[in-house]
């Protein structure tokens, strides 16, 4: 019998949480690192709303990613006349360092299907067939690949996405993903998991946290807090790239796990909640 298991209850207690702190001291950044993603990119995105987040961009030099909808049919994003300049700028900031994401195809949310990440009833790809999301996935790459940019990454619209998914993008040659709500990138079901997990600035004090925009709907209370959070914390700002390279991506521990589906819960928790005040608001 190993010693391990003739330690009484509280003994077994504090080797745990001593392995946890361990575990967490080793494999988890210090201080924390940030990324900073755009979603819903499209010719049709509002353009004064956008044109406020690119100023901050560039003046605190923050290599984002950017989430382009290729094809995009979701009249919520048709917020303005198509801009001529929207792909020219797109190509510019992919060579200043941005990363280009595929996100989704037509940004069509229609469907009731499982995701990997239950946070939304309806999405764009769950419960679509293989067959069919692999040529939307192909047909999307096309489109911004004819735009002269390089799409290395995948966001799922509304965070639905299945194992369908993942395997039209591996077949596809994309090896990376921009979701999940570990504190560290790893790797699942052949794909390297980029983590997302805010939707604002928030202080943390290790791991790596992606900070979540959307350009339609981002109120100036939330740009102040940007910039503020930019002016202290911009020198902790990383790239997909340096994500890659510098903190190795490898499949989660049981820690890593056990805190992964804690911040899910409690993110479906808080989504319900809101969800709940914004009908009482509308009664």
């Amino acid at each position: 019998m190993s010693s391990a298991s003739q330690l009484p209850l509280r003994g077994k207690w504090r080797v745990g949480k001593l392995a946890r702190r361990w575990l967490e001291e080793h494999l988890i950044s210090k201080p924390a690192q940030y990324l900073l993603r755009i979603d819903d990119l499209c010719p049709t995105v509002s353009r004064r709303r956008w044109e406020r987040i690119l100023p901050l961009i560039e003046e605190f030099e923050i290599k984002p990613i950017l989430a382009v909808v290729p094809d995009n049919r979701d009249r919520e994003l048709m917020r303005d006349e198509p801009d001529p300049e929207f792909w020219p700028r797109m190509r510019a900031m992919e060579a200043a360092g941005a990363t280009i994401a595929l996100h989704g195809y037509q940004h069509l949310c229609r469907n009731i299907g499982k995701s990997l990440l239950p946070l939304h009833l309806h999405s764009e790809f769950c419960g679509i067939s293989r067959d069919t999301q692999q040529q939307w996935i192909e047909s999307g790459l096309q489109i911004l690949r004819g735009q002269g940019l390089d799409p290395r990454i995948w966001v799922a619209p509304r965070n639905g996405f299945d194992r369908n998914t993942l395997a039209a993008l591996r077949r596809a040659g994309i090896k990376m993903l921009s979701d999940g709500l570990a504190r560290v990138p790893f790797k699942r079901g052949g794909l390297i998991w980029i983590p997302q997990q805010l939707w604002g600035p928030v202080e943390k004090s290790k791991g790596l946290w992606t900070i979540c925009l959307h350009p339609n709907t981002v109120r100036e209370e939330q740009m102040e807090e940007l910039r503020a959070f930019l002016g202290k914390h911009a020198a902790q700002f990383t790239s997909v790239d340096r994500v890659k390279a510098e903190l190795k991506p490898a499949k989660l521990n049981a820690f890593e796990r056990t805190y992964e589906a804690l911040a899910l819960l409690r993110t479906r928790i808080s989504s319900s909640q809101k969800g709940r005040r914004r009908k009482t608001r509308s009664k």
